[in-house]
């Protein structure tokens, strides 16, 4: 595990304006010492754990809204984080570094029950025999380590569909896969293979997930070429989604609010919004915002009229540096 850093953060909030449909507007918040009411309105940032001698990086972002925690995960051996909205900061919550077979962590969601799933990225690839993905139970027990059972698959994000179950992208295949609990226990199994349907490129290939609030599809970007797909819960059908005048190259996490689409485009440094068609089928671009040149955003959620959103680090070559932070987007 890291040593842990529990400075003050060093930067405020970034300077971003995005405008949504219906009027709706993202703005940074202020800066955490600059707080007088101790609600998140009046601070920027929430800082996360990190090596302090340098190092850590940080992908997903899991939020269990009810309760105000959240969960934020790292690259760089795995730890995942936990804190509440409503804090400056987060704390350890599972060790990494070999901790239950994890070395790595990408995405990370919570579902209705406050249960915590975890994708693993190369995690398998690069410890051969070491699992693909984690479930935890809000308290932290570890529920079920699992192997997809497919070759090279990098689990990149996940997102919970309207029947409860969690379904995670392969950033090295067109494949979604499906976890659920059953009676006889925690099972993985390939959602949707698209091969010919969807051209894998060089790159990563499908990252971002969200489901529809209709139950009818899953949304997922394909952050490398800049498309996004339809995937029908259903029939299981794969489709594009039209987006004519929108550049979504590097679509990393997306956040669904209704029809409104948030694409956060990490080394683009912008946060692309689109309008969805009533089937999923279409989206019109509403607006283009560059984020600050000094964070690279990967993804967010919302919650209470804010989107919370993770400083990778992934820009800080050849190594990153403290203060670690989720940055807090005022709506």
């Amino acid at each position: 595990m890291h040593n842990r850093n529990w400075s003050r953060p060093g930067r405020g909030g970034v300077v971003l304006a995005l405008t949504m449909v219906t009027a709706l507007a993202l703005a940074p918040t202020a800066s955490a010492q600059d707080g007088a009411n101790g609600h998140h309105g009046d601070r920027g940032t929430i800082e996360i754990p990190g090596d302090p001698a340098g190092g850590s990086r940080f992908e997903g972002i899991g939020l269990d809204e009810g309760r105000g925690t959240f969960y934020v995960s790292e690259t760089t051996g795995g730890e995942i984080s936990r804190g509440n909205i409503h804090r400056d900061e987060a704390k350890p919550w599972l060790d990494g570094n070999g901790t239950d077979g994890r070395y790595t962590a990408r995405g990370i969601t919570v579902d209705h029950d406050g249960v915590v799933y975890i994708a693993g990225g190369p995690n398998g690839i690069d410890h051969p025999g070491e699992p693909d993905l984690w479930v935890y139970s809000p308290g932290g027990k570890l529920l079920a380590k699992l192997d997809t059972g497919v070759d090279n698959a990098f689990l990149n994000d996940v997102a919970i569909g309207p029947d409860g179950a969690a379904y995670f992208t392969n950033s090295n295949a067109p494949q979604v896969f499906r976890v659920a609990e059953s009676r006889s226990g925690w099972r993985v199994s390939t959602f949707v293979d698209a091969t010919g349907t969807i051209t894998t490129q060089t790159g990563f290939n499908l990252g971002g997930i969200v489901a529809t609030g209709d139950g009818r599809a899953l949304i997922v970007a394909q952050g490398n070429v800049g498309a996004l797909w339809r995937i029908d819960l259903r029939s299981k059908a794969v489709t594009p989604i039209a987006h004519p005048r929108s550049d979504l190259v590097n679509a990393d996490g997306l956040v669904l609010k209704g029809n409104t689409l948030l694409v956060i485009r990490n080394f683009s440094r912008v946060i692309t919004t689109l309008k969805l068609s009533d089937h999923w089928t279409n989206a019109a671009l509403i607006d283009e915002t560059p984020t600050a040149g000094d964070r690279l955003f990967t993804t967010g959620k919302l919650a209470g009229g804010r989107l919370y959103v993770v400083d990778s680090k992934f820009d800080e070559q050849p190594v990153s540096t403290a203060p670690y932070e989720v940055v807090v987007l005022k709506i």
